[in-house]
């Protein structure tokens, strides 16, 4: 199977917050202030971590606020960056927490097989014979590879998928699915 990429940019990687609003990619998160002068605690979501400060302006997930990017320096964990419109410490406490998406059409085209996780999210789980096994509730990577957490009825908890060619051979993104292959005893019968 091809990759499937977490929010932007190229290579393996994530998940949940890969969640599509309205044509826009959750590409990073502020993890809060970076000293005192208004600067923030950037976390990426990009394969390419620095790729983030390319998909400006990036928006809140509500679109109210959009930002100027500015990467000051790589600390642990991330970025240190200036936001536009956040001089202040306190200014940069209060977007704790905050999302950050980038337009979808400012991200990369991918290869054949390789995939946003925004797209992933919310695609019917069939088997091969065409039974619903769920949906695809998030892509999860642990380190080695990529895996599609499948919840749906009937199961009594999520299922973790190994995202490979053989076990999922096909992604149909206009009909919303995916087919999968499942080894033995992976969802119940």
């Amino acid at each position: 199977m091809g990759k499937a990429h977490p929010r932007a940019g190229a290579g393996r990687a994530l998940t949940e917050n890969g969640k599509s609003t309205a044509g826009r990619v959750c590409v990073g998160a502020i993890a809060g202030s970076f000293g005192v002068r208004g600067e923030v605690r950037l976390k990426s979501f990009c394969a390419e971590p620095a790729a983030i400060a390319e998909y400006a302006p990036l928006a809140t997930e509500d679109g109210t606020h959009s930002f100027s990017l500015t990467i000051t320096r790589p600390i642990k964990g991330g970025f240190a960056a200036r936001l536009s419109g956040v001089a202040t410490k306190e200014q940069a406490d209060a977007l704790r927490g905050t999302r950050l998406y980038a337009e979808r059409d400012r991200l990369p085209a991918l290869p054949d097989d390789e995939y946003y996780h925004a797209d992933l999210i919310g695609l019917e789980v069939l088997d091969t014979g065409g039974k619903a096994l769920g949906r695809v509730r998030a892509v999860l990577n642990h380190g080695a590879g990529d895996l599609l957490e499948v919840a749906g009825p009937g199961l009594k908890d999520t299922v973790l998928v190994p995202f490979t060619r053989a076990i999922v051979p096909t992604v149909d993104l206009m009909a919303g699915r995916v087919i999968v292959d499942p080894p033995e005893g992976l969802f119940p019968s």
